[in-house]
């Protein structure tokens, strides 16, 4: 399993903390995280990290080294496209670069459905069944990168590079 800490700043796991991390979302995501020898450990917050500004202050970064995990209906197939948390996915721009039908914002009863997890938490990783990623090439422009594990409270530092290499995603412009 992957290496587990307390917040960002290394404290000790609280009891809540240890359940979130028996949760069976997170334990898929750790498992894959060690498989793929993703060397940074899955980080367990005190507080929720549902969207980017809770993510990046709960880190101690930048918002654009978020990696948001959004869920799209393209073809009606699910299409996922982490983006860095700087900015909105621009999905005109996406459509005419996939050269595909329209894309659609997955609502959260889909989203679980295709990935397993909630809006939220959903990784880039862990799904029951491979999904089509695209991964914002501005996450490229920061050292470290942190995504979602499987619940709003649980992240994992990652790269660009790795972020590409984990998910078979395909580096594109978003916004």
């Amino acid at each position: 399993m992957a290496r587990v800490t307390g917040m960002a700043d290394g404290s000790q796991l609280t009891e809540e903390q240890r359940r979130i991390l028996d949760n069976p979302r997170v334990r898929r995501v750790a498992a894959i995280l060690a498989d793929e020898r993703v060397a940074g450990p899955i980080v367990v917050l005190h507080e929720s990290a549902r969207t980017a500004a809770e993510a990046a202050a709960a880190c101690g970064c930048d918002i654009g080294a978020i990696a948001n995990s959004l869920v799209f209906r393209c073809d009606d197939r699910p299409l996922l496209i982490l983006t860095s948390g700087a900015h909105r996915v621009d999905v005109k721009k996406v459509q005419r670069q996939l050269g595909r039908g329209r894309l659609h914002r997955a609502d959260a009863d889909y989203v679980l459905q295709v990935t397993g997890q909630v809006i939220g938490g959903v990784a880039p990783i862990g799904h029951p069944d491979h999904i089509e990623t695209i991964v914002d090439v501005a996450l490229a422009d920061h050292a470290r990168v942190w995504a979602d594990a499987g619940h709003p409270h649980v992240l994992f530092p990652t790269t660009f590079e790795e972020l590409v290499r984990i998910t078979s995603g395909t580096p594109m412009e978003v916004a």
